[in-house]
C-alpha cells in the first residue's frame, strides 16, 4: 500500500512537471523541492478522495474544484492554508499512517519554496533561506558598524540628548531608509505580481475584494471551525495564535502609522522631533512597540510549543529569525525612548536603525511575504467562488 501511494505521488508529479509553465519561477526546482511537491501532491490526491475535512477552511473547497493539480495549484493551496492544523488532528491518514497525509507541515514547506520561486533577486532569497539567523545577525552588525564608523566614534553631547537628528542628520537618515525602503517595496511588488500571475488570478470583482479584505483583517481562517479556535500549538482548540497574530499585525501597523505621522508633522506642520508622549507620533509608536513585543513573544512560544508533526523543519529557522527581528526592532525602539536622555543615545539609535534596516532588507525574503501571498490566495479563492456562483444562477 505504501509503495502504491508513493507511485501515485511520483507519477502525478512527473505528469504535472512536464506540462508546467515555469515562466514565473526565478530558480529551477532542485531534488529536495521536487520531493516537497511530490509529498504534498499525493496528500492532496488522497484528500480529494476522502473529503472529510471539506468544511474546515477554504483550502479543501478550493482543492475539490481540481481533478488534477499543477505546481501553481500547489503554490496557491499552500498559501491559502493558514496552518490552523485542524485537518491534521482530524485526518485518519496522518502520521504515523503510511499515507503520511500532513497538510499543515507539507504546505508550510511549499509556502517557503514558493517564496523563493517568485522572489526578486533570488540569490538574496537563498542567502536568508540557508541560514536566516546568521545572515540577519551579520547584516545588523555590519549596519551598526557602518553607523559607528560614519560617526567617528563620537558620543552625543549633553545638549543634543533626545534629539535623534543631532546624532544622525535628517537628510542622511531619510536617504538611507528611502533607498532601502524603495528596494523592499519593489521586491515585494515583483514577488507578489509573479505569484498572482502564476496562480492565474482572474479579474477580481468588488465583492470578492471586500470579502478578502475582511477575511484578512479578522484572520477568519485562524479562528478554526465555527470560530472555536484552531488546534495550534496542540490539539486543543484555542484562539491564542489568532490573538498573537493580531497583536503583531496591529503593532506593526501602529509603528508604520507613527513613522508616517512623523513625516507629515515634519514636512506639513513644521513640527519636528523629538516628540513627547502627548503627541500622536509618540503615542502610536509606543503602543505599536508594546503590541509588537507582546505579539512576537507569544508567537515565539507558540511555535516552540507546537507539535513537531505540524512544524516544517526546513523553514523553522526563517520563522524564528523573522520573529526575532520584529521583536528586536520594536524592543530597541522602546529602549531608545527610555535611554534618549543618556549618553547611550548614539549607540542605541545606531542599533535600532540597524535592526530596522536589516528587517527591511529581509522582508521580501522572509515569511513576512506571507501577508501578501496569503491575501492574493484569498483573492483567488473568493473570486473563484464568485464566478462559480454566477455560473449557477
Amino acid at each position: 500500500m505504501q509503495e502504491f501511494n508513493k507511485t501515485i505521488g511520483v507519477s502525478a508529479f512527473n505528469k504535472l512537471e512536464s506540462s508546467q509553465n515555469t515562466k514565473w519561477q526565478t530558480t529551477p526546482l532542485d531534488l529536495a523541492t521536487k520531493k516537497h511537491y511530490t509529498d504534498a501532491l499525493q496528500s492532496c490526491i488522497i484528500c480529494n478522495s476522502c473529503r472529510y475535512c471539506e468544511g474546515l477552511c477554504a483550502v479543501f473547497p478550493a482543492m475539490e474544484k481540481k481533478r488534477e493539480f499543477d505546481l501553481r495549484d500547489m503554490d496557491y493551496l499552500a498559501n491559502l492554508c493558514h496552518q490552523c492544523s485542524e485537518c491534521f488532528y482530524d485526518c485518519q491518514y496522518a502520521p504515523p499512517h503510511e499515507f503520511n497525509v500532513s497538510i499543515p507541515q507539507q504546505f508550510a514547506t511549499i509556502r517557503q519554496d514558493s517564496y523563493k520561486k517568485y522572489a526578486f533577486l533570488g540569490f538574496l532569497s537563498r542567502a536568508f533561506d540557508k541560514n536566516a539567523f546568521l545572515t540577519s545577525i551579520v547584516l545588523v552588525l555590519a549596519l551598526f558598524l557602518g553607523f559607528v564608523l560614519a560617526s567617528g566614534f563620537e558620543y552625543s553631547s549633553i545638549s543634543n540628548r533626545g534629539d535623534f537628528f543631532a546624532v544622525i542628520p535628517y537628510d542622511y537618515m531619510v536617504g538611507v531608509f528611502g533607498v532601502v525602503g524603495a528596494f523592499s517595496f519593489l521586491a515585494l511588488v515583483v514577488g507578489s505580481v509573479r505569484f498572482s500571475r502564476a496562480i492565474e488570478l482572474q479579474r477580481v470583482p468588488v465583492s470578492a475584494f471586500l470579502q478578502s479584505i475582511k477575511d484578512t483583517i479578522f484572520l477568519k481562517y485562524l479562528g478554526g471551525h465555527k470560530d472555536e479556535g484552531c488546534t495550534y500549538p496542540h490539539d486543543k482548540r484555542t484562539n491564542i495564535r489568532k490573538i498573537y497574530h493580531h497583536l503583531t499585525a496591529y503593532g506593526f501597523l501602529f509603528c508604520f502609522i507613527a513613522t508616517n505621522l512623523g513625516a507629515v508633522w515634519t514636512h506639513c506642520l513644521d513640527l519636528h522631533a523629538p516628540y513627547d508622549f502627548t503627541q500622536a507620533p509618540k503615542i502610536f509608536g509606543f503602543i505599536g512597540g508594546i503590541l509588537l513585543c507582546l505579539g512576537t513573544i507569544g508567537l515565539l512560544f507558540a511555535k516552540i510549543e507546537a507539535d513537531e508533526e505540524i512544524k516544517d523543519k526546513n523553514s523553522i529557522s526563517m520563522d524564528y529569525a523573522l520573529i526575532a527581528m520584529l521583536f528586536v526592532s520594536s524592543f530597541s525602539g522602546l529602549a531608545l525612548m527610555v535611554l534618549k536622555e543618556t549618553f547611550l543615545i548614539s549607540y542605541m539609535l545606531y542599533f535600532h536603525l540597524s535592526s530596522v534596516l536589516a528587517f527591511f532588507v529581509m522582508m521580501p525574503y522572509s515569511k513576512f511575504v506571507h501577508i501578501f501571498y496569503r491575501f492574493i490566495a484569498l483573492l483567488k479563492y473568493n473570486t473563484d467562488e464568485f464566478y462559480a456562483q454566477m455560473e449557477h444562477k
